[in-house]
């Protein structure tokens, strides 16, 4: 009887053993770059809370310390704008043996001066981390992601949509990256990867934050300081009153995992946002048409907007 009992509770814990092995293999491994604060925190600590393991991009290692304190979370020095890190990345995450099923490119800066008036510099800057970090960083884990047949995921913005005055140089950095999702949607269905775009309105966000203090040192002397300073003023105060960006969190969710991934997430936290952004997309298309040699009519218009929605929820559009 006793060797019985002993006998049962080696085959019990041999089980369990290989269900939590099994279970390790089968969890996705997914990097967020810029995840110390604002957006890149909040889907970080999500993916991590569901039970997916997180690399967790940042710069500073009190960040890093901080980051490696919670679980399913492993803290990477990444700085997307430095190709030894991106290297270096690359080289520890796949050392680790799990492979990578997701990026998220969520590091971002806000540089918001009149265009007029600014440094060749500071739309380095801009361009150096909003554009050419995801193009780093997307490039260099390919390999990885095309391997595991995964998801690619980069943060723009509403801002990739529409623009306002004196955020020129980030709508250039969010348009870019619009353009950049869209060509590599096309270049990875040959591998079997997804690849969206989440553009989120205005939500709590450290970006802001770094933005403004730029943005202080240069008001007085601008062409624009009446106006400069007002929108100094209102970022200041209504950024504090923004939402969490849990629902930036949730449409990176649906983008890693759906079976039917969007390859476009507008996510804002009232209507007149999306709005905004809508407006700006109809806008431009209303002037590209406008009165030249093979501009098409209303009804031309109207076509082939709902050519586009039966795509998009071809069920739905029948139905009507």
């Amino acid at each position: 009887m006793r060797k019985t009992l002993i006998g049962l509770i080696i085959i019990s814990f041999t089980v369990l053993g290989v269900v939590k092995a099994e279970q390790q293999d089968k969890q996705k491994a997914i990097l967020v770059t810029g995840a110390t604060s604002g957006i890149g925190k909040n889907i970080a600590l999500t993916l991590a809370d569901k039970g997916y393991f997180v690399y967790a991009g940042a710069r500073k290692q009190k960040d890093m310390d901080a980051l490696n304190k919670i679980p399913n979370i492993q803290a990477v020095r990444l700085d997307v704008t430095v190709q030894e890190d991106i290297d270096k990345a690359v080289d520890f995450i796949a050392k680790q043996g799990r492979g990578l099923y997701g990026l998220i490119n969520n590091a971002g800066v806000g540089v918001f001066a009149p265009l007029i008036e600014m440094s060749e510099d500071d739309i380095q800057f801009q361009m150096d981390v909003n554009v050419f970090g995801p193009y780093r960083v997307t490039k260099a884990f390919a390999p990885l992601i095309i391997e595991s047949k995964g998801r690619i995921s980069t943060i723009s913005s509403i801002s990739g949509a529409n623009v306002s005055r004196f955020l020129g140089a980030y709508g250039m950095s969010k348009f870019a990256v619009e353009a950049f999702t869209d060509a590599l949607y096309l270049e990875m269905e040959k591998f079997g990867v997804k690849v969206s775009v989440v553009e989120p309105g205005n939500y709590n966000s450290r970006i802001v934050d770094s933005a403004l203090k730029r943005m202080k040192k240069k008001a007085d002397k601008s062409l624009y300081e009446d106006d400069f300073n007002g929108l100094l003023q209102y970022l200041a105060n209504d950024r504090p009153r923004n939402k969490e960006p849990d629902d930036v969190s949730a449409a990176v969710v649906d983008a890693l995992f759906s079976s039917t991934p969007k390859a476009r997430y507008m996510v804002v936290p009232v209507k007149s946002e999306g709005e905004w952004a809508i407006r700006g997309m109809i806008k431009r298309m209303a002037q590209m048409n406008h009165n030249h040699q093979f501009s098409f009519s209303r009804d031309e218009l109207i076509k082939i907007l709902d050519q586009e929605l039966e795509k998009l929820s071809p069920v739905e559009s029948k139905a009507k």
